[in-house]
């Protein structure tokens, strides 16, 4: 955790929190999305119909609003789509991809990786 964060005073989840927000955002330009093929499978039988699947699933997990009082690492949700379930997690990983991350507060040394998929995933 860096000095200038200690000092602002922040904890270690809300850090982590708002690096997760950034990720879920698409402001991480260290950060990956991945759609589940059940996911997509869920919503669309061709490519083009895939493509616009993840756009609107993508755009709604992006809409996504955590309540004030949440006091998580917002690495984790759900939405509705088409009358479906979709969940949405995020887990942080060294900058290999290999192992956890050695400090998920330290955005150098993490990549995060968020994953969308249905209950069929889970």
């Amino acid at each position: 955790m860096s000095l200038a964060t200690v000092a602002a005073g922040m904890s270690e989840r809300e850090i982590i929190a708002r690096l997760n927000d950034r990720c879920r955002h698409g402001l991480d330009r260290t950060g990956r999305i991945v759609i589940t093929r059940t996911c997509l499978g869920t919503f669309a039988d061709n490519t083009r119909a895939e493509l616009v699947a993840q756009a609107q699933i993508l755009a709604e997990v992006r809409k996504f609003i955590y309540p004030d009082d949440d006091r998580t690492e917002r690495d984790r949700g759900q939405i509705e789509y088409r009358g479906t379930t979709v969940y949405f997690q995020i887990d942080a990983y060294d900058v290999d991809l290999k192992w956890g991350s050695p400090d998920p507060t330290d955005a150098s040394v993490t990549r995060r990786i968020m994953t969308i998929m249905v209950r069929e995933d889970l």
